[in-house]
């Protein structure tokens, strides 16, 4: 008899049609967690194979390292699908898979005669997930773009930098990496929804909308609650700071932690006043406040720095790269980096389940070496035409007990009430959320007025429980006896100190499944640090590839990436749960998802020898790419050329037939040499144009451009409008908003998934403890007089 791994995914099968990193990434997280993955590629093969984003050569019979991390453990057969005999084999495998991942884009699968509803002919259970610049269909669905254009569409680009130097976007092409993570999520939403329905479904997933939901930090959120300002250009300050011996990074997203620090630097002033609390005050007073940080920061090393904001409880962590990281205590110790096959290091897969394994690193797959196998037949429904009809939601009747604050743990529970779970949001009034008090507008009730909580919440049930007293506990786990999931992001000392460590809480509930984020982990030498996203983003490297040359900036995108690993993490358990009948620990922290999606750096020195480090508004992808501006000043556009048919337009668009006859400018490196030359000239031809005209001319000659969007003024849009992005729900205070939705449209799930607006403080509390534990209006009273439950902040 053969043994079926015990892998959460053993057993599903899926045929990856996808290049570059997006699709490959969604596909890695599915093979490491068991699945077969199939990798379909030309007869040339994925041009990845021959990347390097140091620019080393890849001798021949060799691939690339990058190419070798996405690629792992998978299998490789070729199909040409511009041929009739290519499209009969994709139509082959996916008659026995049960997930085809693509990004040829929009519209090209059905072009092919390889639709969802073509391939379902053979496979009714079959799921197509396609990755596409801006989904399938839409005004701009075939619009070209690369993901630097997209960042501009977002709005982030615009809002970072110092005004005097300048936008700055993020490096490392992270809105791909971002794209990657919903995909395969979304992948496994849609294939447990086809074992439960007999029906899969086709996942459209939209790059930009997926960078949107993360970039800008719910940008057109904030321009609709302070009514029609625009987002200004800033820096984080603190943020990254020179200290004696390198670079340390800070966050201080609280108003104590930012008079901490004040404190911290030997500034106690500029913590007491007020005015100071305001993030806009602060970038006003740049030059200043620069000059206090580094009056402290420059005196001392970073472990020196770092000891000591740790002892005041201060987020703070060292400045990573692909060097640095390898040898920082706390990825030693915890193991964080493997060997992969190919003889370099690279991060391990980005969670761990305390009883369920994942499968071991194997090799990336020689091209076209399992050109003689097929994925084995199985017993198939009877065909029928596809059906896209709605199913239930496929998270329908999970209980999930929600104790997560700020961003990544909440965006988490967020993405499962979307799929039907119920959540119940905990706070309390002594400790609300902290983020319904970040970046608000002033007016009473403040707490309900944060962008970031208002996006991050909808669709759950909110209630209020003083976890530091004896009746709240005693609440709490009454609550867990009926729950399926409990979630929180504290650090990692917190839930211990109330006596809800993992062994009480399975003690209570033996099936219940413990999703912990916390910042660093559950052990190593920095489980107890206080940290953010901010702070993650600096320790991994993602801050180190991001800013000026000579200045890193913080990017702010790992809350979102470490939340939907989370929901990853949460899946393959419930995966095991479902087998056999256990509740589990899972581990899902902030700093090894982003060390995931930050890994070219790491894989590049450990490979070649080469660190990779920031390059401005340019980048190892494309050439040219950058921020330009136009007629108006004030106007700025963002280019990116990344191969030599959009080069060879560009030419043509400027007049500039001696640059295409040039073969010093043939390819990308070339380019990337003369990148000064071609920048002075394009900068020219743009300089007499208004910003609009001159990317229409791009854009339709299919030079991929875009305008640097304000990212308080989103909308109008007319692709977000067409794929009804946005979702709009009466809230009791700050009343009828649009939210943003998923970056993925499910075809058998409605579009709109929010349920509710977020809930207000306390607001379940009657129906919760009354109507779900049966409490009397006497006892909730009593409740209530003790502040053990309230609805609104004790403080305030």
């Amino acid at each position: 008899m053969t043994l079926v791994p015990s892998w959460p995914l053993a057993g599903v099968r899926v045929v990856d049609l996808s290049t570059e990193i997006a699709g490959p990434y969604c596909t890695k997280l599915l093979v490491d967690a068991g699945a077969e993955v199939v990798k379909v590629e030309p007869p040339a093969g994925d041009p990845l194979r021959r990347y390097s984003a140091s620019g080393t050569t890849i001798p021949d019979g060799q691939d690339g390292a990058l190419f070798q991390y996405l690629n792992a453990s998978k299998q490789s057969v070729v199909a040409d699908l511009d041929t009739a005999e290519g499209c009969e084999r994709i139509r082959n495998l996916s008659s026995t898979a049960d997930i085809v991942v693509e990004s040829l884009g929009a519209g090209e699968m059905a072009r092919r005669g390889l639709s969802l509803a073509a391939l379902q002919q053979r496979n009714r259970r079959l799921s197509l997930v396609s990755i596409s610049p801006w989904g399938q269909s839409g005004p701009w669905a075939q619009r070209p773009a690369t993901e630097w254009t997209l960042q501009a569409a977002t709005g982030s680009t615009a809002s970072r930098g110092l005004p005097e130097r300048g936008p700055v976007g993020f490096g490392g092409r992270i809105g791909d990496w971002i794209a990657g993570s919903y995909a395969a999520v979304g992948a496994v939403i849609a294939w447990i929804s086809a074992r439960e329905a007999g029906s899969g479904q086709h996942v459209d997933l939209s790059t930009f909308e997926a960078m949107l939901t993360v970039m800008p930090c719910f940008g057109d959120m904030h321009g609709q609650l302070i009514g029609g300002a625009a987002l200004l250009q800033r820096i984080e300050l603190p943020g990254v700071e020179p200290a004696k011996d390198g670079w340390v990074g800070f966050c201080t997203n609280t108003g104590q932690q930012w008079k901490d620090f004040c404190g911290l630097i030997g500034r106690p002033d500029l913590g007491e006043d007020p005015l100071f609390q305001d993030f806009s005050y602060r970038m006003a007073h740049v030059d200043v406040l620069r000059e206090a940080f580094h009056a402290y920061t420059r005196q001392h090393t970073i472990d020196e720095i770092v000891e000591t904001a740790t002892a005041w409880r201060i987020p703070c962590s060292p400045v990573g790269n692909g060097r640095d990281v390898l040898t920082m205590d706390h990825m030693l110790e915890r193991g964080v980096f493997v060997q992969n096959p190919g003889g370099f290091l690279q991060p391990r897969p980005p969670y761990t389940l305390e009883k369920t394994p994942l499968r071991p690193i194997g090799r990336a797959p020689r091209l076209g070496e399992h050109r003689e196998q097929l994925l084995p037949e199985r017993e198939q429904p009877a065909p029928t035409a596809a059906a896209q009809m709605s199913v239930p939601l496929p998270l329908a009747g999970l209980c999930v007990v929600d104790l997560t604050a700020f961003w990544a743990g909440p965006a988490a529970t967020l993405f499962l009430a979307d799929m039907g779970a119920d959540v119940v949001k905990v706070e309390s009034i002594q400790r609300p959320d902290g983020m319904r008090f970040a970046t608000v507008i002033r007016t009473e009730p403040l707490w309900e007025r944060s962008a970031v909580f208002q996006g991050c919440n909808p669709g759950k049930r909110g209630i209020t429980l003083h976890l530091e007293s004896e009746e709240g506990r005693a609440l709490f786990k009454k609550l867990l006896m009926t729950a399926d999931v409990v979630a929180e992001n504290f650090s990692a000392r917190v839930m211990e100190h109330f006596g809800l460590g993992w062994d009480a809480i399975h003690a209570i509930n033996p099936r219940l499944i413990m999703l912990r984020m916390p910042a660093y982990g559950l052990d190593g030498p920095w489980r107890d640090r206080p940290g953010f996203a901010a702070n993650v983003e600096q320790a991994c490297g993602l801050a180190w590839i991001t800013g000026y040359e000579d200045m890193p900036l913080i990017m702010n995108v790992c809350d979102i990436i470490g939340g939907m690993h989370g929901v990853f993490a949460l899946l393959m358990a419930l995966e095991h749960r479902r087998r056999t009948g256990e509740g589990q620990l899972v581990e899902a922290t902030l700093l090894e998802p982003a060390l995931n999606v930050a890994a070219e750096q790491v894989i590049e020195y450990s490979a070649y020898g080469t660190l990779l480090t920031r390059m401005g508004n340019r980048s190892p992808y494309a050439a040219p790419q950058g921020v330009y501006s136009c007629a108006d000043p004030d106007e700025r556009l963002a280019l990116a050329v990344a191969s030599d048919a959009q080069w060879h337009a560009l030419c043509s668009v400027i007049g500039a037939a001696d640059w295409a006859a040039s073969p010093a400018l043939a390819t990308l490196a070339g380019r990337r040499a003369a990148h000064d030359a071609i920048d002075k000239r394009l900068s020219a031809w743009l300089a007499g144009m208004a910003c609009e005209i001159a990317v229409e001319k791009l854009v339709s000659a299919g030079v991929p451009a875009h305008p640097l969007i304000n990212g308080y003024h989103i909308m109008p849009n007319p692709q977000l409008e067409h794929r009804q992005f946005f979702q709009v729900l009466e809230h009791p205070v700050v009343g009828r908003i649009r939210y943003p939705g998923l970056p993925m449209r499910f075809s058998a799930f409605p579009r709109h998934l929010h349920r509710w607006a977020p809930p207000l403080l306390g607001q379940h509390n009657d129906e919760v403890l009354g109507g779900d534990l049966g409490l009397s209006r006497e006892e909730l009273a009593a409740l209530r007089e003790k502040q053990v439950i309230g609805e609104r902040p004790s403080f305030m």
